[in-house]
């Protein structure tokens, strides 16, 4: 396939996010009695749930075939490809077998670590921007992992499960309802797992809390808060790297460019998908002004981006109603000169945990064995640690030595270890299409939601209905 040039997908992905939101929305009809007698907005219908073409099958419990080895390709060999070709050359039960680049370079560069770690060197495409249909085709594969600029990952992930491969897809996975959608229907006609590569998930303090939630620490679950916060100006001007096309999306959307991050774990923490679901969300964007400022201030590259206008907001806020009635914030800013956060904050009737620094308020200590005098004071550092011998998710404490090499705090060996052992043992992943298309929404959502003056839009049920009999998940184990 050819791929477009980037201004003309964005423009694409622009168009069909506002087509069908009607500009001439009034607030008639806009809110609706609830079932306790207040009122809810009523959701734009612009995200309705599709029926499910006939012939295809749920995949939310999908098993497979056990396999001894888990026979991995990797598309995109850039930094964050290459990072997990590190990952996976560190698993035991994992074969790379095949891996792709359009640069010659970076791809001799991974067969020489392969050659280094294993003394074989995986099959290898490079050369253009169609080789990686080579690698898809390759009979020899269990798995492809995407690694690649968003606007390739739908069309690589269909590919790959339309060849009988499972895909794992690097975030985000999607950037329309209508690539959410695609993803879901190739998956369920091809019974093959499309698997967000979300490593947020698999954070210490994100299976922390995970487990401290499914001990009942927290008790009935009320608001979750999360965020990609991360000042990444100086990146999206860097030449050569992911800048060179992210920069871009800045240009033609206005609304939270990068859920998934933060939104992954909070959704595991609160069963979204299973048990719950998202339901609609209202977003409200800041003035645009750090990019622009920093274009004129740095002039970055000896002024090669004069000119450019930038149409996204500093600080994007969105909030999320669930089916349940839960509420959940989610934000996104990487222009503000601030320290990174992902906020990873869960409120709860026996527990609140905020992240950044992590700290946790407990209603009843005192039937944890803590020192603290109750719920106005976060716990003490003898407290917490006392939480954390009881409450450390276990796929952490086994695999944390193993993963000391790893990025991101070894988040990342977790992730991969935990979802190709799914694949090994036949397993369902613990992220499934389901999750991978409601996380990625919030991009056109919010954008929607923006665009019609922050109106409430309808979060598509991609579930069909399935929600609510898809049981939550268990304490993973390696």
């Amino acid at each position: 396939m050819k791929k477009q040039s980037g201004s003309s997908r964005r423009t694409f992905i622009k168009t069909s996010m506002l087509a069908g939101l009607g500009m001439g929305i009034g607030t008639q009809g806009l809110f609706r009695p609830n079932a306790a007698g207040a009122t809810d907005p009523a959701p734009a219908k612009s995200a309705a749930t599709r029926p499910r073409p006939a012939g295809q099958k749920p995949v939310f419990d999908l098993t497979t075939k056990p396999v001894d080895k888990v026979r991995v390709g990797i598309i995109g060999l850039g930094q964050r490809g290459s990072s997990l070709v590190r990952d996976l050359l560190a698993i035991d039960f994992v074969e790379l077998a095949a891996v792709c680049d359009i640069r010659q370079e970076r791809v001799d560069a991974i067969l020489k670590k392969a050659r280094d770690a294993r003394g074989l060197a995986p099959k290898s495409h490079a050369g253009d921007e169609n080789a990686w249909e080579k690698l898809v085709a390759q009979d020899d594969l269990d798995v492809v992992y995407v690694a690649t600029p968003w606007d390739w990952h739908v069309p690589m992930c269909v590919k790959a499960m339309l060849s009988g491969k499972h895909a794992f897809v690097e975030v985000t996975p999607a950037l329309t309802i209508d690539e959410c959608w695609r993803l879901v229907d190739v998956s369920e006609k091809t019974q093959r797992h499309c698997s967000i590569l979300e490593n947020c998930c698999y954070g210490e303090n994100e299976l922390f809390v995970l487990n401290m939630v499914r001990k009942g620490v927290f008790g009935t679950l009320t608001h979750a808060e999360c965020a990609y916060i991360h000042d990444l100006r100086g990146m999206l001007f860097k030449l050569g790297t992911e800048g060179d096309w992210r920069r871009e999306y800045h240009k033609t959307l206005d609304g939270n460019l990068y859920p998934t991050h933060g939104l992954g774990p909070v959704c595991q923490y609160m069963d979204i998908g299973r048990g719950d679901n998202m339901k609609f969300l209202v977003s409200v964007s800041s003035p645009e002004t750090g990019l622009s400022q920093y274009l004129r201030d740095k002039n970055p590259n000896n002024g090669r981006h004069a000119g450019e206008k930038y149409l996204c907001g500093d600080m994007n806020t969105s909030i999320i109603k669930t089916e349940l009635g839960r509420t959940i914030m989610v934000q996104h800013d990487v222009i503000s000169p601030r320290p990174y956060s992902r906020i990873n904050a869960l409120c709860g009737a026996g527990a609140t945990f905020f992240d950044y620094p992590a700290r946790l308020a407990i209603d009843n200590p005192s039937a944890h064995g803590l020192a603290a005098k109750g719920s106005h004071e976060w716990l003490g550092d003898a407290d917490m640690l006392l939480m954390r011998d009881k409450f450390t998710h276990p796929l952490h404490s086994q695999l944390r030595k193993r993963a000391k090499a790893s990025g991101h705090g070894g988040m990342d060996y977790v992730m991969n270890h935990r979802l190709l052992d799914c694949i090994r043992k036949g397993l369902t992943p613990d992220t499934t299409v389901y999750d991978a298309a409601a996380w990625s929404a919030i991009i056109e959502l919010s954008c929607r939601s923006v665009e019609a003056g922050s109106l409430p839009v309808a979060v598509p049920d991609f579930t069909r209905g399935a929600w609510k009999k898809i049981p939550p998940l268990g304490i993973a184990t390696a």
